[in-house]
């Protein structure tokens, strides 16, 4: 699969976003790289991570967020790997699948959810089943 092949799948897994939630998607970007960088890596291994990376937030939540004040401030960054979900992606059917429950996975981390609060709603929304 290209590039933009994949992008397109991020962009589609945008668009499934109910739009409430779209239209509050401020000051952040969404990207598409292979892997994450080594500064990525450092800061999640410090954190205790370990395993395979899917998906990327970086930023302030909203539910962190005051006021932004005076100036421009640089936007919140997703970032969604496309070499890791395509590892383990068993079929096209289950590639969309990934991606899109990745991206929604990152955005829920930018409404200000945590990885413990996202996963109960990923378990409700699937009969137990965990995808990230």
């Amino acid at each position: 699969m290209d590039d933009g092949e994949f992008e397109s799948l991020v962009d589609e897994a945008i668009d499934t976003i109910p739009t409430e939630f779209r239209e509050k998607l401020e000051n952040v970007s969404i990207f598409v790289e292979d892997f994450p960088n080594i500064y990525q890596i450092n800061k999640l291994q410090g954190k205790g991570f370990r395993g395979l990376l899917l998906g990327l937030y970086e930023g302030i939540p909203h539910t962190k967020r005051g006021r932004y004040g005076v100036g421009g401030t640089l936007p919140d960054k997703i970032t969604i790997f496309s070499r890791p979900i395509l590892a383990v992606a068993r079929s096209p059917e289950h590639l969309k699948e990934l991606v899109r429950k990745t991206v929604i996975h990152e955005i829920a981390h930018h409404f200000g959810m945590s990885e413990s609060q996202i996963k109960k709603a990923e378990r409700k929304n699937t009969g137990g089943e965990n995808w990230k």
